[in-house]
């Protein structure tokens, strides 16, 4: 086993495109995402405030908006065709109308007119800017009520109001490093296990130097020790990633860290046994990065991580139980976020277990196959 390691090692020391694909490629990405997610969530979205009314209602409305630190009213008019020329140019994500009338309708307990539009062709900042819009004109609606209309036209009246507390959990301020990171990191450095795992194997096919890989070793411990290589590499990328998450970003994790990485390691493991198996079987390396394109680079959607698998179609649900990513996403969420006890995560894990082990039989059978071949 050590032997193949080494062999392993040597091949990436005289291959510098190999040897860029384990070191500065998993380094890029952790870099690039690392400094796109740390600030948080996006702040001082442009908008723009359609005010037609011209009253206190509006001014109070465009105070709440530009108190709120996710917006940034980049526009005031009355004309609502101006805002609409805006929002098209993307140099505003969105737009609150105060139309005409609408202080007088809102005290007489009319419907006040008033709309939001906002672009949700960008799903994430759509309904960031969205939710805050939303809140801040309703927040100003209800404060002139109660503060600059209703207090100056009723007696003081000391009658206890319903309070309804909502307490978003585990991450309340839908922070973007804490919700998405977590997912892309390992998604991304899969994808790129899958292809230096499948162009290693290729190598040796294409350079008619299998034999030199089976000969000096049995098979278990050649399979073993190329695919144990890269799994190693990239674990050890991906745990130098969340050093820097939690060590210094300080995104602690609620459960328990011993079985995330014992399931990072089999997550790899399973795709590097894939993408062996379907090397050894097709022999045709084109063929298995199109394989690979398509199963492992479709994990991050079909996992019910960005999007959810609520009510969707029976092809989406069976594609997202047919891929490892999901049963690792499912208990990276229980153990990172949340804080599942152990018990809960048992059954991802075993799904992880299952699927690694299935794909080193699949790589075993081929492998065996192509020994054969090689036989006089």
């Amino acid at each position: 086993m050590l032997a193949g390691l080494l062999r392993e090692l040597r091949y990436l020391l005289k291959h510098k495109w190999d040897l860029c694909l384990v070191t500065l490629a998993p380094l890029f990405i952790i870099i690039m995402f690392s400094s796109m997610f740390a600030q948080g969530k996006p702040e001082q979205l442009p908008i723009a405030v359609i005010d037609q009314d011209q009253s206190g209602l509006s001014r109070n409305i465009q105070r709440y908006l530009s108190l709120n630190h996710t917006l940034r009213i980049a526009e005031t008019t009355d004309n609502q065709a101006d805002a609409e020329y805006l929002l098209n140019q993307n140099k505003i994500w969105g737009y609150v109308h105060i139309p005409a009338g609408a202080e007088q309708r809102l005290v007489q307990a009319q419907d006040a007119q008033i709309s939001i539009a906002f672009n949700q062709s960008y799903f994430s900042v759509g309904n960031t800017v969205s939710s805050a819009m939303l809140l801040s004109t309703v927040q100003a609606a209800a404060d002139f009520g109660g503060q600059d209309y209703l207090e100056n036209k009723i007696p003081y009246l000391d009658a206890p109001a319903p309070n309804v507390k909502i307490s978003p959990l585990y991450n309340p301020g839908l922070n973007y490093e804490f919700y998405l990171e977590p997912y892309m990191i390992p998604a991304i450095l899969h994808l790129l296990l899958c292809c230096c795992v499948a162009f290693s194997v290729g190598q040796e096919l294409k350079f008619q130097t299998a034999d030199q890989w089976l000969n000096q070793h049995s098979l278990l411990s050649a399979l073993l020790s190329k695919n144990l290589a890269y799994i190693l590499i990239f674990s050890a990328w991906t745990w130098l990633w969340m050093i820097w998450l939690i060590g210094i970003r300080g995104w602690f994790v609620s459960g328990h860290l011993w079985l995330i990485l014992a399931a990072q390691i089999l997550l790899y493991s399973a795709y590097a046994f894939l993408s062996s198996a379907i090397v050894l079987a097709t022999k045709n390396l084109s063929k298995t990065f199109g394989f690979i394109a398509v199963y492992g680079g479709s994990s991050l959607s079909f996992a019910g991580v960005t999007l959810p698998l609520n009510n969707a179609p029976l092809f989406t649900k069976f594609w997202a139980h047919i891929i490892p990513y999901t049963p690792y996403a499912k208990l990276q969420t229980e153990q990172w976020v949340i804080g599942s006890p152990l018990s809960s995560s048992l059954q991802p894990f075993a799904v992880l277990l299952i699927y690694a082990a299935l794909y080193f039989a699949l790589a075993y059978a081929f492998l065996k196959k192509y020994a054969k071949g090689m036989q006089p």
